[in-house]
């Protein structure tokens, strides 16, 4: 619903004016209460204000997505990026060229940010909650005194992110270039080969001991990435456990009194990992915030070495359940929107009428449907012509679209997603109590009425 962007050269001194639109929001989508009362757009704001799908994209590859560019963010590669990644998608662009394509490339701050905290955290001030370390960009901006005065404003984010990446880049220089070399996947594969034990920080490691470990790389493909070993653990629990019984230790539970869990990550090679080499561990105050020694590493890296069919059976737990996860997603996106990661890449044939798609004016889509060869594209083109050209619809195209939306908007029931969105509605408005949360609490209202779907009953 809102991009912005600001162009910066290599010592984050800004480039130009910044970007900041609104996308319009079509008329078969419901927003998340939450997230509106969070960033305070309402969708009659993107509607009236915003630029259409197809709009958006010809700016952004015009203004933004121009040779050479680095795409930085905060939390971005796991988030913003994924929603890049199905907008483009479903506009018939390429999903992925935007990032590396004419030497393009993308970065996240927030593992820089983690390891920054774990290995040098010297001349910056580090925020804690409830007695526990967090690195939310806001608090991070407040706690250094750098201007955040509207968090969760896309532009506003921007300009914080800025000013956190050049406060490590300032306190912290070279361990801020060498993590953005490790943006490349290329680098972070050079970095394994040569360290297979090393520290590594991600968001799945524990507050408590700054979101880094040291870790053992145990197996590693260009297909799925790497799989590691956190070295805190003692391995001698789960070494003569097979491959099922791994699989359901890996498994995410909240149960306190389930066995112990897995202690082994995937790490994807082209998501920026924060690596770094082993040697720092040298430093006791590292040690002490990573809750380990040099001691128990060499300890428990000798019971892996001695487990001989342990790292075979990590992999097969791995692909049992990526092979579970792949059912799953497989019913959760049985339509084409959600679809990107099935049915693989498309054909030079598709790749070529995806192009005309983005060239032909709306009157002409129709005679390209039956060229298509992936079902995909062939149920994404109605919907592109709807959600970008609406004043351009046919009588029959209008109709098949009011009853897309009507299955998208009212199947269900109480359980549909209007049913669900106007619970949430009501939960809201038993807590929110503000003027102004009330207010958007109201325009969300208005909102879901003003779209809803002109249905057709039998007299």
């Amino acid at each position: 619903m809102q991009f912005a962007g600001q162009r910066t050269d290599l010592e984050l001194n800004p480039v130009g004016e910044p970007v900041n639109v609104l996308v319009k929001l079509s008329d078969d989508i419901l927003p998340d209460p939450d997230a509106i009362m969070v960033t305070g757009i309402t969708p009659q704001s993107t509607v009236q204000d915003g630029l259409t799908e197809v709009e958006f994209l010809q700016l952004f590859h015009e203004q933004v997505a121009t040779p050479e560019t680095i795409f930085v963010g905060y939390n971005t590669v796991r988030f913003d990026d994924e929603f890049m990644r199905f907008l483009h998608y479903r506009n018939f662009y390429d999903a992925y060229e935007w990032a590396y394509k004419d030497g393009k490339s993308r970065w996240d701050l927030l593992d820089v940010v983690r390891m920054t905290r774990a290995l040098r955290p010297e001349g910056i001030e580090w925020p804690v909650v409830d007695g526990k370390p967090t690195n939310r960009l806001e608090l991070l901006t407040k706690a250094n005194g750098l201007d955040h005065e509207h968090a969760h404003d896309a532009l506003n984010d921007v300009l914080a992110s800025i000013a956190v990446a050049k406060l490590i880049q300032t306190k912290q220089p070279k361990l801020f270039d060498w993590l953005l070399q490790l943006r490349d996947k290329k680098a972070v594969k050079q970095f394994l080969d040569a360290n297979p034990t090393f520290i590594y920080s991600s968001g799945k490691y524990a507050n408590e001991t700054e979101k880094t470990a040291v870790v053992r790389l145990l197996h590693q493909d260009d297909s799925k990435g790497a799989i590691v070993y956190d070295l805190r653990h003692d391995p001698s629990e789960f070494v003569g456990l097979s491959a099922e019984e791994l699989a359901e230790r890996w498994r995410f539970t909240k149960d306190p009194e389930a066995p112990a869990r897995l202690p082994v990550k995937t790490m994807k090679f082209n998501r920026c990992p924060a690596l770094s080499p082993v040697g720092v561990l040298r430093d006791a105050s590292v040690q002490q915030r990573l809750q380990v020694t040099p001691e128990q590493v060499n300890t428990n890296l000798a019971k892996l070495s001695a487990a001989s069919d342990f790292v075979a059976n990590v992999v097969r737990a791995r692909d049992l359940l990526d092979d579970e996860r792949a059912e799953h997603w497989s019913r959760e996106r049985a339509d084409a929107d959600a679809a990107l990661y099935d049915g693989g890449f498309f054909d030079d044939n598709d790749k070529r009428l995806m192009q005309t798609v983005r060239s032909a004016a709306p009157t002409g889509f129709g005679g390209l449907t039956a060229e298509f060869h992936d079902q995909r594209l062939q149920t994404l083109l109605p919907r592109y012509k709807a959600r970008n050209f609406a004043s351009q619809l046919t009588d029959e195209e209008r109709a098949d679209w009011e009853a897309y939306r009507a299955h998208m908007l009212l199947d269900g029931g109480v359980d549909s997603r209007l049913g669900k969105f106007m619970k949430r509605l009501g939960e809201l408005a038993e807590t929110e109590a503000g003027q102004d949360k009330r207010y958007l609490l109201e325009e969300l209202q208005l909102y879901a009425e003003s779209i809803m779907p002109i249905v057709e009953t039998d007299q």
